[in-house]
């Protein structure tokens, strides 16, 4: 049964045997032994990260005065209970990088307002500081200006970079920046209630007691002073009764090294105390998270703002916020990149609409590239855009290909189109031959273009996601001998062969589709030969029973068999549309028929060879299997039983024959007169079944 809801038997429309209070008071009982539970994961789910629980589950109340409904339904939903939470959103470095790493800490405050927490805490470095008072001071009044941007308020933690002090010897102030800090951030340490939580902000930069001197890497310079000891022992001592105490400092010293190991006393306290929850702290500009220790979590932030390598922003080496959600007996935390917070009133049905017609749309690839039998080619092709929307567009394209002997003129564009234009890029393409032999060798790979579009909204970039558009290629090949042995092609997963749209003249009319296949295994959805997308044809093998659809007048016909398909074993499939009737067979047998007629349907996706194809014109539904023998031929070619042939002919009226011979490259020679060639892909290979 499910975590979150609890079914009532019910008789008559009313509870059976007990008032409706009473049910009510015996489901806390029955939800809590279900809240142990739980139920298989469903069959399409390939990991398990969200069964990977920091807390308990919330506490939820059955309560039919705060659910309303006037339906009889037997589920009742458990309600959360009615218990104050609240959040606080936690900032990292924004200093140690460029000074326009203050334009990712306005992000960080543009998303922070979308949230709304209670506050926002920082854990030091605000400004690059390392200067004297007057560059300090520009610094100072630049962060302060970004952050009072915020809707909530916010609170500093001093930094190495706030308080060091750089300039002509002899002139350093005593503290260096300590009265700087002070006089325009706060205090360099202090603390705060909130909703019965205490924030306790701590200062790690006093400097060696004996010199004053200020370093982060010297562990005599990284101790807390008495004077500190004693303001935190009174501060934990009044915070006594809190749920939560909540520790903020810029230098992580609990990781010792250059801090020493003056943390072990402050941990002792905190400890004690016996209500810490989290110590928050930054300055090594990467994530990580220690402990618990003794029940306390240790948590270094990264950066917002300030110098990042990036290494692996997946393992917090990135910019970003952490929140943090309180309840009396636990929390949560979460990162969130700068940036990645959308804001739900700047989406218009407007501007979701425009962005949809720039994805789906707006690219034209007109090509003359034909690839000679040895590899070679020369010619050009054209890639039209347009756009389609109200405001300008910016777009990058590159003509690529992951085989290095393409060469493209010009090789890269930019172009900004106004609203409703388009815009012509010529490109001309050449390719090396094979010096060695005159076929196409395994490395081919056909160039495409890459296409990046930004939709320029009046105070926002959306950018469509990148786009690899093939440039079509006329394929000159020389028949392959036919084999001694019986040869097919394999495809599952990703590994398919497909032909363009503009490769197969199929007239309207009667016409014949029909294949030999052997396959592995049935999935619950399993597209065989296809280019079924509301229109065209294709066989279905899902679940083992074959089909064959074709959308003629203007819906799909859909003639299927009551019999089973057994993985490991050949079989002959043929649908036809002889103009009146769309019909399937199997083995030469008719095993279903419906009437129709009308014209077919028509698209301008490719036909796949061991699946179908989705509505971007990418492969899906995949069959596990060989297929060997796909025809596609003008007319009905049969009306009645027939024996197979297992190799097939070709005659006036095939349009696509492919025998799966051999592969040239990625190519599959089409025998018939239409060169209409395959591209095997993902993988897939001719194999001896």
């Amino acid at each position: 049964m499910s975590a979150h809801r609890v079914l009532l038997v019910r008789s008559g429309g009313y509870l059976a045997g007990m008032t409706h209070r009473l049910c009510i008071a015996t489901l806390s009982i029955v939800l809590a032994a279900c809240l142990a539970g739980g139920q298989d994961d469903p069959v399409n789910l390939i990991h398990d990260r969200h069964k990977h629980h920091h807390n308990e589950p919330h506490p939820t109340v059955v309560d039919d005065q705060r659910f309303v409904t006037d339906r009889d339904s037997p589920v009742v939903l458990p309600l959360p209970a009615e218990k104050d939470a609240f959040t606080f959103v936690v900032y990292g470095d924004r200093t140690g990088g460029p000074d326009d790493g203050v334009n990712i800490l306005a992000d960080a405050v543009r998303d922070t307002n979308l949230l709304e927490p209670d506050l926002v805490m920082t854990v030091g470095d605000l400004i690059n500081g390392y200067n004297e008072s007057p560059r300090w001071m520009e610094q100072m009044r630049e962060f302060k200006g970004i952050m009072d941007e915020l809707l909530c308020p916010w609170f500093p933690v001093a930094g190495n970079h706030d308080v060091y002090w750089r300039g002509p010897q002899g002139l350093k102030p005593e503290g260096e920046h300590d009265a700087n800090y002070e006089m325009h951030f706060g205090p360099l340490w202090y603390a705060f209630e909130h909703k019965n939580s205490w924030f306790v902000a701590l200062y790690t930069d006093e400097g060696n007691p004996e010199t004053g001197e200020k370093n982060f890497s010297k562990p005599e310079s990284q101790q807390m002073s008495p004077e500190q000891f004693e303001w935190l022992d009174a501060t934990l001592t009044k915070a006594a009764g809190a749920d939560h105490v909540f520790i903020f400092l810029h230098h992580p010293r609990w990781l010792k090294g250059g801090y020493g190991n003056d943390w072990d006393s402050v941990h002792d306290r905190l400890v004690e105390a016996g209500n810490v929850s989290a110590v928050f702290a930054g300055h090594i500009h990467r994530m990580r998270h220690d402990g618990p220790f003794n029940g306390i979590e240790y948590v270094t932030l990264a950066t917002v703002g300030g110098g990042q390598s990036g290494l692996s922003p997946d393992a917090g080496y990135l910019h970003h916020f952490n929140v943090i959600t309180v309840r009396k007996d636990q929390i949560a935390m979460a990162s969130l990149p700068v940036g990645e917070v959308q804001d739900v009133r700047a989406l218009t049905g407007e501007l979701s609409d425009e962005v949809g017609r720039l994805a789906r749309g707006g690219v034209v690839i007109d090509s003359e590239l034909e690839l000679l039998a040895d590899g070679s080619a020369e010619g050009a092709f054209t890639l039209t855009l347009r756009n389609p929307t109200t405001r300008p567009v910016e777009a990058s394209i590159e003509p690529a290909s992951a085989d290095s002997r393409w060469r493209f003129t010009p090789d890269h564009a930019h172009a900004t189109l106004e609203p409703g234009s388009e815009q012509t890029l010529a490109v001309s393409a050449r390719r090396m031959g094979n010096a060695s032999a005159s076929t196409i060798d395994d490395a081919l790979r056909l160039p495409e273009a890459v296409v990046n579009l930004d939709y320029l909204a009046e105070d926002f970039r959306y950018a469509v996601p990148e786009r690899r558009v093939a440039v079509p290629v006329r394929v000159q090949l020389d028949p392959p001998a036919q084999p001694a042995t019986e040869r097919a092609l394999r495809t599952g997963g990703e590994s398919v062969a497909t032909v363009g749209a503009e490769q197969i003249k199929l007239p309207q009319g009667p016409f014949t589709l029909e294949c030999w296949m052997r396959a592995d295994s049935f999935g619950r959805r399993v597209g065989l030969v296809a280019k079924t997308e509301n229109s065209e044809y294709g066989f279905f093998v899902s679940g083992g029973t074959p089909s064959f659809s074709a959308h003629i007048g203007g819906r799909y016909v859909e003639p299927e068999s009551a019999t089973k398909l057994e993985p490991g074993r050949w079989y002959h499939l043929a649908g036809v549309y002889d103009g009146s009737a769309v019909k399937l067979y199997v083995d030469g047998v008719e095993v279903g028929s419906v009437s129709r007629t009308g014209e077919r349907t028509v698209n301008e996706f490719p036909l796949v060879i061991g699946g179908d194809v989705d509505g971007n014109g990418q492969p899906t539904s995949a069959f596990d299997g060989v297929i060997d023998e796909v025809r596609l031929s003008a007319g009905a070619v049969y009306s009645s039983q027939f024996e197979p042939q297992r190799r097939l002919e070709r005659t006036d009226s095939t349009v696509l024959l492919l025998h799966m011979d051999g592969a040239q490259g990625p190519y599959l020679f089409d025998s018939s007169s239409n060169g209409a060639h395959a591209t095997m892909q993902g993988g897939a290979a001719i194999v001896e079944p």
